[in-house]
């Protein structure tokens, strides 16, 4: 299976670190493989279309925007 890239964007908040966390634990939880990478740079958030953080993508999609989602949210996002 084909690793799953996951990116985090936001700026370093307490809220982005409880989604990359709820991230790792999705993954975790599904035994998964999966590169979680966090975008701080305004400019590239920026580039990807979002203006309201935290955010996630998933293999370049956006899934979630402006809050932060449960791992049991994010597990049928990583199933896709």
């Amino acid at each position: 299976m084909n690793t799953i890239e996951i990116e985090i964007l936001g700026s370093g908040c307490k809220k982005c670190q409880q989604l990359e966390a709820n991230a790792k634990e999705a993954v975790a939880n599904l035994n998964l493989t999966a590169e979680i990478l966090h975008i701080t740079d305004p400019i590239e958030i920026a580039k990807r279309g979002v203006m309201s953080t935290p955010a996630m993508t998933i293999n370049g999609k956006l899934v979630s925007k402006g809050h932060v989602i449960s791992p049991e949210q994010i597990q049928p996002l990583l199933q896709r």
